[in-house]
């Protein structure tokens, strides 16, 4: 699956067990400006590392996998939970960088074409 956002907050490495850890962040989602919502993805093992050079603010666009699994506590009752496990992020423009402009050819300059041109238009 994939989204674009804007990126909220990154959390610093988190090494939950020895042998597992993980990064978090939080994706602005704006498909109704009204009612922006905040999707919290997580990197695990190697890839948390694909966050270092995401930033807040910058336009993003993540791929990830959707996970669910249930959970059964000391009681009984059984929960389940949703995880989005981020795989791939590209940054599309940074925030307030040069790349945030959009990029366009200079205007021609049509004033010093020859007069004498035949072109049927």
């Amino acid at each position: 699956m994939e989204i674009k956002g804007k990126i909220h907050e990154v959390f610093p490495t988190a090494q939950v067990t020895e042998a597992l850890k993980k990064r978090e962040v939080i994706v602005e989602y704006v498909e109704n400006p009204q009612y922006p919502e905040y999707l919290k993805f997580e990197a695990i093992q190697d890839r948390c590392n694909l966050l270092d050079n995401v930033k807040v603010g910058d336009d993003v666009e993540v791929f990830f996998n959707l996970r669910g699994r249930p959970w059964t506590d000391k009681t009984g009752k059984k929960s389940y939970f949703n995880s989005m496990q981020l795989w791939k992020i590209n940054v599309l423009s940074g925030a307030g960088s040069a790349a945030a402009a959009p990029a366009y050819a200079a205007p021609a300059d049509i004033s010093s074409a020859p007069e004498d041109d035949d072109l049927p238009f």
